[in-house]
């Protein structure tokens, strides 16, 4: 069976079910058509259990979990914003799923010591043992040679407008939300960061379930009551926490204020919360937020 792409279209060549009928892949579903080439609005019954399509949903379901963990990956590496060597790029561009993911995300060439030479940033398209081809700021195709590459988290992108502006010119759709992916900045002054903390309380849901499944979809984790977003950076392990409720998850619950800690549970000042953990802290609570209705909204 050869495939010709099993992506985010789920489309592949037809392949014979029996005598009568052959089946492909179709938007994440397995369809048929007769031996004659009529398309088939639903599986015939004499396909239900067919050992094809057996094969070829498990390879559905198989492909969707690996997409699943490359963009998880794919995700850590930019929230992180570690170094990440250009060899393991090249090595998992040549796996569709990982090649729709990276396509078009902002790498950074980064030095021996660490550091960012944003100067030469550039947007993804190609990756081989010879380096990374990129398309530059200036709109020119140039090639990234070094040891390694940062992918950046949208926060720490001093150009961030005008980055988007530049990927909307090119017809950029990143597989990875980078770009245009939200962003909070911490503001520089007490009042704006506990007024920034406080800006998403109030949120209340019908049912305690209803906000635990909004959390656990987004990938945040549910604990003791609260919904957790944990961010490694500069070397610490910064925890966002929001309070979403415990108890009957069939009661109603109201969604409490943001805060942040360190990995052993002691409270950190939010002056003190590095910028990526900030955002994303701030992304967590605005998601549970806009899952519910404010309490003067009923």
């Amino acid at each position: 069976m050869r495939l010709t792409f099993l992506g985010e279209g789920m489309a592949m060549g037809w392949v014979p079910a029996g005598a009568d009928y052959e089946i492909s892949v179709d938007g994440g579903r397995v369809v048929a058509r007769t031996a004659q080439g009529k398309a088939l609005k639903s599986l015939p019954k004499a396909l239900k259990d067919h050992e094809a399509v057996t094969g070829l949903r498990q390879l559905v379901e198989w492909l969707r979990r690996h997409e699943a963990t490359c963009r998880a990956e794919a995700e850590r590496w930019m929230i992180r914003s570690l170094p990440v060597p250009t060899a393991v790029v090249a090595q998992v561009w040549a796996d569709e799923s990982w090649r729709a993911l990276l396509r078009d995300v902002v790498i950074v060439p980064v030095d021996d010591v660490g550091g960012w030479d944003v100067a030469s940033a550039g947007l993804l398209r190609d990756a081989d043992g010879s380096g990374l081809g990129v398309v530059d700021l200036d709109g020119e195709s140039a090639r990234i040679t070094a040891a390694s590459v940062a992918i950046p988290h949208p926060v720490l992108l001093p150009d961030l407008e005008d980055l988007r502006e530049f990927a909307g010119d090119l017809g950029v759709e990143q597989g990875m939300l980078q770009l245009f992916r939200e962003v909070w900045h911490r503001p520089a002054d007490d009042a704006g960061r506990r007024s920034e903390l406080a800006r998403y309380t109030g949120a209340r849901y019908k049912e305690l379930r209803h906000a635990q499944s909004r959390a656990v979809s987004a990938g945040y984790r549910v604990q003791g009551g609260t919904a957790v977003c944990r961010v490694w950076e500069a070397g610490d392990t910064i925890v966002a926490s929001v309070w979403i409720g415990e108890g009957d998850p069939s009661e109603e619950t109201e969604v409490g204020e943001l805060s942040f800690a360190d990995v052993a549970g002691e409270s950190v000042a939010a002056a003190a919360v590095p910028p990526v953990a900030w955002s994303e802290g701030l992304r967590m609570a605005a998601l549970l937020h806009s899952g519910g209705v404010e309490r003067d909204d009923e």
